[in-house]
């Protein structure tokens, strides 16, 4: 990753999600892969934090905002947070969202759409924050500036935002 790149993401929401062997799992997933490809969050691995890896427990706890992502009531990447004292600043159990925990069956992709509004929604009054973000120095100001265009040249955050 080069440095730009690098300064860019590290303003963004970490994400973290459940990616078990279930259709609302997988769903949960495909949101947050989702969400990192499109420059709304940056994904991490919740399989690293449930074994105790010192590297990504360390961007776990740096201090950047988190989303979870859960597909059912079990709640397995909260649960992973919170065995490090890590409490998620959005959290989504899709159950509640009317998805269908599902075995040996895909995912809707309408409903993974629907899902991913929502939770972009959710996070819009976050994001808000970061426009009101003063960083000394014009270079911070205009990767933020950069960041809050991305978001919305890629509809992700209306243009009137």
């Amino acid at each position: 990753m080069r440095a730009k790149d690098a300064a860019e993401t590290a303003i963004l929401p970490l994400v973290y999600s459940c990616s078990g062997c279930s259709s609302a799992a997988q769903l949960a997933n495909h949101v947050a892969l989702q969400l990192d490809r499109r420059g709304v969050a940056e994904m991490s691995c919740i399989a690293g934090i449930g074994g105790d890896v010192p590297y990504l427990l360390k961007i776990a706890k740096s201090g950047r905002r988190i989303i979870a992502l859960d597909g059912c009531a079990l709640a397995c990447a909260r649960n992973c947070l919170s065995r490090h004292d890590i409490t998620p600043d959005s959290y989504h159990q899709l159950q509640e969202y009317g998805v269908k925990k599902r075995l040996h069956e895909d995912f809707d992709p309408v409903q993974a759409e629907t899902v991913i509004a929502r939770v972009v929604a959710d996070l819009k009054p976050q994001l808000t924050v970061v426009t009101n973000l003063s960083i000394k120095g014009t270079k911070g100001t205009e990767k933020i500036a950069m960041c809050i265009t991305s978001l919305t040249e890629s509809n992700i955050l209306p243009d009137n935002f």
